[in-house]
Parts: structure tokens; C-alpha cells; sequence
């Protein structure tokens, strides 16, 4: 052969997609997915196989398991030794399999994640209860085929006399396929196959009715009855499953959490070990330790609280935060007719039995031809002692064996069986004793014969076969269901308090973004001085709040940052603080026009109102701002590109609101002419503007404050609620400044102001004026005030502020 003709010249993706769909093949049938019918995947069928023709049954000594081990690779399955150790120790383990297919000597790995000795240090056997998945299996009631080097045969499939997949389940990932069954109980199983076989058009309904829910071998409890009727019915579905805990009360008023039982598949070290961050990380308040308990006697893990802590809010709080609660999620799919398919429960239970079904006749088929094969010599042999003169003489007239078989088949007409079974019988067995032992066997094999021949010839023979097979593994092997199934998913409520140590604290937010929250302890050593901040910004806010209270911050954009007091930043009360782009996502650009600090967000009355610069107004209830997502801004009000919010006040739903504008505009209506609307709205025109003016502000009016303004020229102005006329919303207003032909006073700044009120004025070179504002005179609508700062000599107006002394 040419060099060049050695070699196929192949497009790549053609070779690709040849092999991948080659390996695919062998990995969806011959690997990771179980069989319909035993619940074995190739592995495990051959591990089990291989123990029984080796005898490595429950009633011997227990074997070595790197002797299965080499056994299984040598006959069967000619892959590493460790993929068959791990398959074999997984069938070992009590908290994965609900029903343990092979016994073990010595470590087998552990619940907590630990690994098995090496398999030279291990012994193994196969379970009492895995000897019947083998049963009758010389009697060719199943195929068998060769294995991977032609030198000896396998099984296809076990006989199985129980519907193992369903009973132990099983997981695996294929190429494009993945499977998760969860282990049942043995007596439900058994019962709803004999009810299927009782009801071939029985309803998933009809089966749950026997089958619960999983039973898993760890126990817990699992909530979604509906969950587990979507996957019976569809092959897939989710229900909740939980650890086992109780509350016990301790001496001095203390308790502590028990946990007897976890979900499946859960590595308890890793689970104990959550909870233990938990509590060094001050994720939740109240727990005082966490102890693993767990001895020989049972699992127990166990959850120390604090005095007079909220024992039920900290279980919630670990079912939400830790795998004490997990999701499973039903996928059952398996391998059917030599093909992959997601199967409901009835499907699954339906292949089962059409196998079993086939063993039976399979096995009876063998046993009546062994029958009649033997009732067919038992003819022979008596017939051959009633004429013993003459069979003898027949025989002893023969050359040799051979010969005599063929004259005593032309003699007496015997057949080959029967002649050959004559000159094999020994001498003794011609006592009478002996021919009437042949008659009782003869008899008894007649009789099996009809027995079975009837039992072949009747369905409804075969189906009660059937059910006498299912009861006695269920009576032998039977045990109590482990998991408890609730009808309902319980929420999961938690308490701020049981996350939230309660705590008075000093937050402090600038007008340039920066904030923080320090401890009362931290501010009152400051002795009331102001932190750190650059020159350009000021305090925006500063105030006693609770650990348990919510901060929102809004923004000119239109935005805001929801903020638990616990979640924002804690330093000492001199530290500048950190900025709320480092908090939570927002645009750098943005920045702070409102502060508002709310208790119990969710159960808060009152609205906050919006007031944007090109005169619009919106309402929407405090509550609506309740967030459960803090890491990035969320939208308070829908504000147009050319637009920008001034203002946020919080009202009360029966508040009288003033808006002034830029041009000396004001108008003041009632809060009620605002309709309430959503979230994520604009809301409606507040005052009617005039082209080239803007709303400068907007407050609350009520019968103790003055409307107080600040010009752009650092004139200042003072009215009392008596000079300013009540109008309708989406009206023009009232003018409050004498209009200039020659530089007009133009409105920066507008407040209600009362009481101990200090307006703090700023120009632009950075000098700051303040003035108490009840010792600004009040004055009609017609006058522009009375002058406090030089705004030409300073700039211009930088930034207006109030504060209280």
C-alpha cells in the first residue's frame, strides 16, 4: 500500500462529529445513566455480578475489596480501578443509598465528606438484599453478552425482583443527558406496583396515594406535595427539602437549636462549618456556638444561642443562609428500550414491570423444559424396571457403552435421553425405595409441569406471580420511611432583628457623596465638631439612627440608593467617610439632592413627593421604595434628559405645598390635587412656567413656618403664610419679588423656615455667611428683601443651605 493512501483526507468537522457522537453513544448507554429496568448503570451491574459468581455473597466472610475491585476490571469493565472502587463504596454508603447494595469492613468515607480507605484496606460483600437482584439468573431470564475481550459473557441486565431505580435512585451526567432520582421507600414502591398491576390505567394520583415522596436515606422533611406531583407526572420538578430541627430550652433562659437530620447529598462538616462563619462573621445575632454532636448514636449537631435570643428567627434565618434547606430538583431520566427518555413515576414503574414480567415467563419457560426434559427420563427409567431381566441382558450383550445405548433404543424404543440415562443407573437405585421415589418425583413433576404451563397460558396467573414475588421482598426487607412530606412550602420570614443587632448609631452623608456611620460613643467624643470633608462639601445630613432603619438617598437624576443603616460603612466619626459609588453602582456624574430615613419601610406611612426643575410633581407612597436588591441605584421617579429633581419632601397625604421659581413665581396648593401614581412614573405639571423659567424650589407650608427665599444677588426675603394666596396646581402663581428691568433678582434658593432656622449662605470664593432667619423681617410679595451677603463682590451664589442650632 502507498504511503499517501494510509491516511484519509477528511473534513475536520465531519471526523468531529463522527467521534463526539461515537463517545456520546457509549457514555449516554454504557456509563452514566441507569437502566429502566434494575436501576444499575453498567458499573454497578458488573461490580454486583462479579461478586456473585465469585461468592462473595452476605452469608460468606467478608472479601477483600481490591480483589472485587480487579475482578470487576479484569472480566467486566476494563476501565480504572477507582471508578469501580468509588461505584462499589457508594453502594456501601448508608447516607446515599436508602438501600445499601453491598456491605462493607472498614472506612467507607463518611457523611462529613471524608474520603474511604484505599480499597487494600477495605472488605466487602455484596447485601442480602442485592443477592435477589441476581436471582435465578442461570435460569436465562435475562440476555447476556459478551464482554469486552469475547472470553466470557455479562448480563444485560439483572433480574431484579424489586423496582431498584425507583427505591435507591440515582444521579449522572452524559453528553447532553444528566439524570437525578431520588431514593424512595421499599414498601411504598412495592405497593404501588402491585396496584399498577392490579390498575394498568392507574392515575399518578391513584400512585401517590401509596408513594408519599422520596425517602431519603439522610430523613429530613420535604414541603411541595405539587412539586412531587409535577415530577411524577412530567419527569421533573422541584421540592424543598429540610434538616430536621428542634428547640430546646436550656437553664437561664437560654435555648439551642438541634439538627438531627440534613437534607441529601449535604456534607455536614461543610454545613457546620457555614454556620460557624455565621456567627464569627455576625451575619446573624444570637448564636453563642455551633457544636457537632454527632456520634454513633446519630447525627446531632447542635446550635447554641444567646440569652434571649429569637431561636426560631435564627432556624429561619440558617434555613435561608445555609444547605440546612435545599432544592431538589427531579430529573428522571433513563434508559429505556436502549434510548434515554425522561420518564414519569408510572412510565418507570410500567418498564419495570414489563421486565419483571419477562423474567417470570423466561424463568418458568426454563423450568418447564428442565421438566419436562426429566419427567421424559423418569418415563424411561420406570419403564426400564419393570422389563430389568430383559434390559439388562440387553446390556450386557453390548460391546461398550455406546453400543449398549443403541441396542436398547432399538430394543425397547427408548430415545437418546432415555437409554443414556438407563445405562448411567448405579445398581442401588433398583431397590423399591428407590423406583418409588422415581413415581413421587415423577408425580411431582407432572404436577409442576401443569402449574406451569398454566401459569404461561393466564395473565392474570403471571400478575398474581408477580405480586407474590413484590410481598415477600417487601416483607423481608421492608423498613419505616425516613422523610417526612409536607403538603406546602413553608416562606421563610425573617426578622431584621435576629440579622440586625439593634443599635443607636450617628450617620453622617455629604453633599458630595460621601457617607458613613459611626458609633454614638465615636461622635460624642468628636464633641459635636463636624468630620472631615473637603473644602468644597459640606454635611448634607447628620443623625441619630437605629442599625434596623433604612437610609434613602435620591438623586438628580432621578434615582435612588436603598441603604440599610447596618450595611453602610462604619468609621470612626473624624474619618471623611466613604463614597457611595463604592457602595452601590451609580453614575460618578450623579449626586445627592434628598436624604430620608425610614423605620420599617414596608409597614411606612405617608408619600414622598418629587419636584423636578421644569415644574413637575409626583406622589407615591413611602412603601412602594421597600428594595430587597442594594447594590445598584434604582429608579424613584422617570425624569426627562432635560429635566433634573430639586426636591423630595415627605408628606403625610394632607400638607400644603409651596413652589417658587426662578423668576419669582410661587404658587401653593394642596397636596391632595397630586394623585398618587407609581413607582416608575413621571407625574404631573405642579406649576404652569413661564419660557426660560425653572422651579428653584419647593416645601412644606403649615402654620408656624414663613416662606423664606435667597436671590441670586444674596438678597434675602421672609414671608409670612398669611402674604402667599392658596391656588389650584398647574397654575401660573403669585409673583414674591419686585421685578428689575436692570439685573432682576432671580430666586437660588427657597425653604420653610421656623424657629431656630440658620441659613447659611456660600459665594463662590468660598465665604460662607449665616444669618438666624427669624431675624429677617417678614415682608410682603412686592419687595426683593434686605441684602446679607455681597454677591458681585463674592461671585455669585455658590450654595444655600439651612441648618438648626
Amino acid at each position: 500500500m502507498a504511503e499517501k493512501e494510509r491516511y484519509l483526507d477528511l473534513p475536520l468537522e465531519e471526523v468531529l462529529g463522527d467521534r463526539f457522537g461515537r463517545y456520546s453513544k457509549y457514555i449516554i448507554q454504557d456509563r452514566a445513566l441507569p437502566d429502566a429496568r434494575d436501576g444499575l448503570k453498567p458499573v454497578q451491574r458488573r461490580i454486583l455480578y462479579a461478586m456473585y459468581t465469585d461468592r462473595n455473597t452476605s452469608d460468606k466472610p467478608f472479601r477483600k475489596s481490591a480483589k472485587t475491585v480487579g475482578n470487576v476490571i479484569g472480566n467486566y469493565h476494563p476501565h480504572g480501578d477507582s471508578s469501580v472502587y468509588e461505584a462499589m463504596i457508594r453502594q456501601s454508603q448508608h447516607w446515599k443509598m436508602r438501600m445499601p447494595l453491598v456491605e462493607m469492613h472498614g472506612n467507607n468515607g463518611s457523611v462529613d465528606g471524608d474520603p474511604p480507605a484505599a480499597m487494600r484496606y477495605t472488605e466487602a460483600r455484596m447485601a442480602k438484599l442485592s443477592e435477589t437482584m441476581l436471582t435465578d439468573i442461570h435460569k436465562q431470564t435475562v440476555d447476556f453478552m459478551p464482554n469486552f475481550d469475547d472470553s466470557q459473557e455479562e448480563p444485560v441486565v439483572l433480574p431484579a425482583p424489586f423496582p431498584n431505580l425507583i427505591v435507591n435512585g440515582s444521579t449522572g451526567i452524559s453528553s447532553g443527558y444528566a439524570t437525578d432520582i431520588p431514593p424512595h421507600n421499599l414498601g411504598e414502591v412495592i405497593d404501588a406496583a402491585v396496584k399498577l398491576i392490579d390498575q394498568p390505567d392507574a392515575s399518578i394520583d391513584k400512585l401517590m396515594e401509596t408513594i408519599k415522596g422520596p425517602d431519603f436515606p439522610t430523613g429530613g422533611i420535604i414541603q411541595g406535595v405539587e412539586g412531587i406531583r409535577q415530577a411524577y407526572e412530567t419527569g421533573r420538578g422541584k421540592v424543598v427539602v429540610r434538616g430536621r430541627a428542634e428547640i430546646e430550652a436550656l437553664r437561664g433562659s437560654r435555648e439551642q437549636i438541634v439538627i438531627t437530620e440534613i437534607p441529601f447529598e449535604i456534607n455536614k462538616a461543610s454545613l457546620v462549618k457555614k454556620m460557624d462563619e455565621l456567627r464569627i462573621d455576625k451575619k446573624v445575632e444570637g448564636i453563642a456556638e455551633v457544636r457537632d454532636e454527632t456520634d454513633r448514636t446519630g447525627m446531632r449537631i447542635v446550635v447554641e444561642l444567646k440569652k434571649d435570643a429569637d431561636a426560631k428567627g435564627v432556624l429561619h434565618y440558617l434555613y435561608k443562609a445555609t444547605d440546612l434547606q435545599t432544592q431538589f430538583n427531579f430529573n428522571m431520566v433513563a434508559i429505556a428500550d436502549k434510548t434515554p427518555r425522561l420518564m414519569s413515576l408510572k412510565s418507570l414503574l410500567e418498564a419495570y414491570l414489563v421486565h419483571q414480567k419477562q423474567v417470570i415467563i423466561r424463568r418458568t419457560n426454563h423450568d418447564l423444559r428442565k421438566a419436562k426434559e426429566r419427567a421424559h427420563v423418569l418415563e424411561g427409567l420406570i419403564k426400564a424396571v419393570s422389563i430389568l431381566d430383559e434390559v439388562i441382558a440387553v446390556i450386557r450383550s453390548a460391546n461398550d457403552k455406546q453400543d449398549a445405548r443403541r441396542k436398547l433404543q432399538e430394543a425397547f424404543s427408548f430415545s437418546e435421553e432415555q437409554s443414556e440415562a438407563i445405562v448411567m443407573l448405579q445398581l442401588y437405585r433398583l431397590t423399591n425405595t428407590d423406583i418409588t421415589t422415581l413415581e413421587k418425583e415423577a408425580e411431582q413433576l407432572r404436577k409442576n409441569i401443569e402449574t406451569w404451563e398454566a401459569l404461561l397460558g393466564s395473565d392474570k396467573k403471571l400478575a398474581a406471580e408477580m405480586k407474590k414475588e413484590l410481598r415477600s421482598i417487601k416483607k423481608d426487607f421492608n423498613d419505616e420511611r425516613r422523610t417526612d412530606v409536607e403538603e406546602q412550602i413553608e416562606e421563610i420570614k425573617i426578622d431584621l432583628e435576629v440579622l440586625v443587632p439593634p443599635e443607636d448609631v450617628q450617620i453622617s452623608v455629604s453633599k458630595e457623596g460621601y457617607l458613613k456611620r459611626s458609633s454614638i460613643r465615636s461622635y460624642t467624643a468628636s464633641n459635636g465638631e463636624a468630620p472631615s470633608m473637603k473644602e468644597s462639601d459640606r454635611l448634607l445630613f447628620s443623625g441619630e439612627v437605629n442599625t434596623q432603619d433604612t437610609v434613602l438617598l435620591f438623586t438628580k437624576s432621578g434615582s435612588y440608593a436603598y441603604l440599610p443603616v447596618h450595611k453602610i460603612p462604619e468609621m470612626k466619626w473624624k474619618d471623611a467617610g466613604q463614597h457611595l459609588a463604592n457602595i452601590i453602582s451609580i453614575d460618578s456624574q450623579d449626586s445627592i439632592v434628598a436624604v430620608s430615613v425610614v423605620k420599617q419601610i414596608k409597614d411606612a406611612v405617608g408619600y414622598y413627593t418629587f419636584v423636578t426643575k421644569k415644574g413637575l410633581i409626583k406622589r407615591t407612597p413611602v412603601k412602594d421604595y421597600e428594595a430587597q436588591r442594594h447594590s445598584k441605584s434604582l429608579m424613584a421617579v422617570k425624569v426627562k434628559k432635560e429635566d433634573e429633581l430639586i426636591q423630595v419632601l415627605e408628606t403625610n397625604g394632607n400638607t400644603t405645598l409651596t413652589i417658587s421659581t426662578l423668576h419669582g413665581y410661587s404658587l401653593t396648593f394642596s397636596e391632595n390635587e397630586v394623585s398618587p401614581t407609581g413607582q416608575r412614573t413621571s407625574g404631573m405639571k405642579a406649576i404652569n412656567l413661564k419660557d426660560e423659567d425653572s422651579v428653584a424650589g419647593a416645601c412644606i407650608q403649615n402654620g408656624s413656618s414663613s416662606l423664606l427665599i435667597v436671590t441670586n444677588r444674596g438678597a434675602v426675603k421672609r414671608m409670612l403664610p398669611s402674604v402667599l394666596e392658596t391656588g389650584s396646581r398647574a397654575s401660573r402663581g403669585v409673583r414674591i419679588l419686585k421685578e428689575l428691568k436692570k439685573n432682576p433678582h432671580r430666586v437660588v434658593f427657597t425653604a420653610a423656615v421656623s424657629g431656630d432656622d440658620v441659613i447659611a449662605i456660600q459665594t463662590n470664593d468660598g465665604v460662607v455667611v449665616e444669618q438666624n432667619a427669624a431675624k429677617v423681617r417678614p415682608s410682603d410679595r412686592y419687595t426683593n428683601g434686605s441684602f446679607v451677603v455681597d454677591a458681585a463682590a463674592g461671585g455669585g451664589i455658590k450654595d444655600v443651605w439651612i441648618y438648626r442650632k
